[in-house]
């Protein structure tokens, strides 16, 4: 062969290829020179273009000026593409070769997640395992054709991954969105059975590998029984089984194709789709369980005559709290859990494999205050076995630390167990005048202190906007609405800590409250007035730990200005008026501190009663409201608690003081152990006493007929 030969298989050998093959030494130059890799020249086997020969590495090119010598040669491209080839190809033999198929996770072994109290002490533990493994011979065929159909049409075919689903991840990464594709179920059976929820790179690859390895060792009708094992339905249920419990009160095996197309639905995830836990969320799994239904079809797993008969949404059972979330603590847990949502990337199915330990602001006297001035005030007042307006009556109530926005205490039905929705956090019950505050503020911070509104003829409103907010009248707030924009008094009440979504149509009647902000978020809003115009965030959870450790982004939030402090000023010394008016005389001969208060009125026109009153110390908001008894439409209130109740509206302020008084918050002076109400002759004309003194608490409240 020569030395021909020897450059030829010297060059092979830097390139690591089968290069070696050159029969004289102008094939070993040329390759030198094109390719980029060579040996030694040998002599005659000079670049004839100018040199390079005796370079390994022929960038930048030999024989090329200016630019040229920097654009590698297309052999250069694609040597290096077929070594880049092969590293991967290599690297991925050797992970695949290297991945063991782990244990499988014992979910019943998952710690529970614990809640404690603002003072340390532990308040409940929540997250008992529900799970039934069933064959898949017991889960009928309607629920396996549901899912595959909707979650993995080429199950049966695929090798256990998804690469659409894989490119679609690594493009949420660069986008900066939550890592995540269209898995499929070999996948999400891994992640179930072997992996964590995180959204994480390391955790998709790990996915990767076991999902191609268990799709190469087990059948897929393994594999899809696994699936329908280890998933996560919501409600506590892991499982098919557990699920059909949990839903219908039926076994898996009993399932019709309509209920498996919802439950099937609900795998994408229950706290958006589990139809019990709103409208929207009711809106939302109605419009998942129709596209399940017509993708069967579409995928040949149902005909169109059999989907025909499923016209009907399957409704489910409303959920279960389990006893240890009885009374009050189901609610507390309630806004704990979304509050830690809304904090963090931590899911419902996140908290349903436990493991949490979650330290809450909570108070545990006052909690119990709350319930039993609600439960007392309730008793005294409602007859709901003889009087029909006294039926389906509901209270929701919450008390907020004015300094900071801490959440130490809610009413949020009479039980958790058997009264689901959050009545301290509903969205449903319009705020009335409680809402006119606000109008107020945006009138002042954007009219000028000393604001007076004017019709649509420029006629100045008589009275002013502090006396018609006293004296509960519309007309001001209208003008003052349509004055400075619809739009600037939203902008009031979301920096003061209304959430927006629960704002309602910008119309002429806007003003007066048709918005529906829950009873937190009033009583946190009206610390900007008893304040200097600061607002906060209400918060319910200062700490969370897993596993030891610490976990960040539950700091209280920061304050946050709402409006100008001479604003609050003058609204708030409107409200310290409303709330001398309503709650009588005995305001300051019981109360050491000023109460800046905002309430409905009997001529409101909402289906709603309710008293916020703010001290330096605590803002407690009460709400009543009737429901029918299987729906969420409001009942009107005329009449509840006898004729003389002003649509309800003096059972909240009362529900407010009999609270108040037995919690008695530092700022108050002594507060006499049986306090003797005043008089009668000394309350104000106007004001609804004939049912008893608001303030008297327990001792001197007598019942209204």
């Amino acid at each position: 062969m020569g030395r021909g030969r020897d450059v030829g298989m010297g060059m092979g050998m830097g390139m690591g290829m089968g290069m070696g093959m050159g029969r004289d030494a102008g094939m070993g130059r040329g390759t030198g020179a094109g390719m980029g890799i060579g040996t030694t020249a040998a002599p005659g086997g000079a670049d004839p273009r100018g040199g390079g020969g005796g370079r390994y590495l022929d960038f930048p090119r030999a024989g090329r000026r200016g630019w040229r010598r920097w654009v590698p040669s297309w052999r250069l491209l694609s040597g290096s593409v077929l070594i880049s080839l092969g590293a991967l190809l290599g690297l991925f033999a050797l992970i695949y070769a290297n991945t063991d198929i782990p244990a499988e996770h014992d979910v019943a072994r998952r710690q529970a997640t614990v809640y404690y109290w603002a003072d340390g002490t532990r308040m409940v533990s929540v997250g008992d395992v529900n799970r039934q493994e069933v064959r898949l011979a017991q889960i009928p065929l309607s629920v396996q054709r549901a899912v595959v159909s909707a979650e993995n049409t080429d199950f049966y075919t695929d090798p256990g991954v998804s690469f659409k689903g894989i490119a679609r991840a690594g493009l949420n990464m660069i986008k900066g969105e939550e890592i995540q594709g269209g898995s499929t179920i070999t996948q999400q059976y891994v992640k179930n059975a072997y992996l964590s929820q995180d959204q994480t790179l390391s955790r998709k690859a790990k996915e990767f590998f076991l999902s191609l390895k268990i799709s190469q060792q087990r059948s897929k009708p393994e594999i899809l029984e696994g699936y329908l094992n280890t998933s996560w339905f919501g409600r506590d249920s892991y499982g098919i089984q557990a699920a059909a419990q949990a839903y219908y009160g039926i076994s898996a095996k009993d399932l019709n194709p309509s209920q498996a197309a919802l439950l099937t639905a609900i795998l994408k995830g229950a706290d958006t789709l589990d139809p019990s836990l709103g409208p929207s969320q009711h809106e939302r799994a109605e419009r998942r369980w129709r596209y399940i239904l017509d993708r069967e079809v579409e995928t040949g797993a149902m005909s169109a005559a059999e989907r025909a008969g499923y016209t009907e949404f399957p409704e489910p059972k409303q959920p279960v709290k389990p006893n240890s979330q009885a009374g009050q603590i189901g609610y507390l847990v309630d806004i704990a859990n979304k509050y830690l949502k809304n904090r963090s990337g931590i899911t419902d199915q996140d908290l349903a494999d436990g493991g949490l330990r979650v330290f809450t602001t909570f108070e545990k006297d006052k909690v119990f205050a709350l319930a039993d001035s609600v439960d007392r005030i309730r008793r005294q007042n409602l007859a709901p076995e003889t009087r029909e307006s006294d039926r389906n009556v509901q209270v929701g109530a919450a008390s907020v630390r004015s300094q900071d926005g801490a959440v130490v205490a809610v009413y949020g039905g009479e039980d958790a167990v058997t009264h689901f929705s959050n009545n301290a956090d509903t969205s449903s019950v319009p705020a009335g005048s409680a809402f006119k505050p606000f109008v107020f503020a945006a009138a002042l911070e954007y009219g000028g202190l000393g604001f007076v509104p004017a019709d649509l003829s420029g006629v100045p409103s008589s009275p002013g906007l502090d006396e018609s907010l006293v004296a509960s009248r519309d007309d001001a707030f209208i003008a003052a609405g349509e004055n400075v924009g619809l739009d600037k008094v939203k902008d009031m009440a979301v920096a003061t800590g209304l959430r927006e979504d629960s704002m309602a149509q910008l119309d002429p009647a806007f003003p007066v409250g048709t918005s529906t902000p829950s009873a937190v978020r009033l009583a946190s809003a009206y610390t900007a007035f008893s304040g200097d115009g600061t607002g906060h965030e209400p918060y319910s959870v200062t700490r969370v730990e897993r596993d030891g450790a610490v976990l960040g982004g539950f700091e209280p939030p920061r304050a946050r200005r709402a409006m100008d402090p001479a604003v609050a000023l003058e609204v708030g010394e409107a409200l310290q008026r409303l709330g001398s008016s309503t709650l009588g005389p005995t305001r300051d001969q019981w109360f050491g501190a000023p109460v800046w208060a905002g309430r409905t009125g009997a001529d409101d026109g909402m289906k709603s009663a309710w008293f916020i009153g703010a001290t330096k110390e605590l803002s407690t908001s009460v709400t009543m409201f009737r429901t029918e008894p299987e729906g969420a439409e409001l009942l009107d209130m005329a009449g509840v608690g006898g004729a003389d109740s002003e649509q309800g509206t003096v059972f909240p302020p009362r529900i407010w003081s009999d609270y108040q008084l037995s919690v008695a918050p530092d700022s108050f002076t002594s507060v006499p152990v049986a306090p003797v109400a005043p008089p009668a002759d000394t309350f104000p004309a106007d004001s609804a006493r004939t049912a008893g003194d608001p303030a008297a608490g327990s001792q001197s409240l007598g019942t209204t007929s």
